[in-house]
């Protein structure tokens, strides 16, 4: 299988253009991704990670501009982004009316992440759109640590992005749908990060 350096944005890019499937290294484990607007890339994706129609795929985004272009956010959710984006946390957004139900399963939410380094912020750019990005595994398996494992689990992928992850932990998941903040999953932001930013509200 095919392994890309960081410098091999271009390449990478056209991958996805044509509805191909990534692995790439984000700052907490090992990911796979796919362009978040063809239904085509989305199959892909699922395909190559078995996983049922039934679940939705959170979505990186390079900025924060990207994410406005998808979700509605509040100035609460400004606050959130500026203090842990890019970093180890997951926003549960509203999403935007012009995004196809298809694209997440018919919730009215979007899970999103932003680029947690400069090689997938500028994959991300280069390809124009965001991207889904679940982990490096077979659905319902343990996540990969290493590209070995990588190409072992998931060998329909079109090509690796080679890299190291630092955390090794998944995300903090922050639903910011409702009124109240919650952590649907816990992980290196807690709650007590989140309350002393929302402190600067009151």
């Amino acid at each position: 299988m095919k392994r890309f350096s960081q410098s091999q944005i271009d390449e990478m890019a056209e991958i996805l253009k044509n509805d191909g499937i990534l692995s790439v290294p984000t700052d907490t484990v090992y990911g796979v991704c796919a362009r978040m607007d063809t239904p085509q890339a989305q199959e892909n994706l699922r395909h190559v990670k078995n996983r049922p129609a039934t679940k939705a795929f959170p979505i990186m985004c390079a900025d924060e501009a990207q994410i406005a272009s998808i979700c509605h956010i509040t100035s609460r959710d400004h606050l959130l982004i500026e203090a842990f984006m890019p970093g180890p946390v997951t926003l549960i957004l509203k999403k935007k009316e012009d995004v196809p139900e298809e694209f997440n399963g018919g919730m009215d939410t979007l899970a999103i992440r932003m680029a947690t380094s400069i090689p997938l912020k500028q994959l991300i750019q280069k390809l124009g759109v965001p991207v889904f990005m679940t982990s490096a595994n077979q659905s319902g398996e343990p996540v990969c640590k290493n590209l070995d494992e990588i190409e072992r689990s998931c060998p329909l992928l079109d090509g690796m992005m080679e890299g190291e992850v630092s955390f090794g932990q998944a995300s903090t998941i922050i639903d910011c749908s409702g009124e109240e903040v919650r952590i649907l999953r816990e992980g290196p932001v807690s709650m007590e990060d989140i309350e002393s930013v929302m402190e600067g509200m009151k």
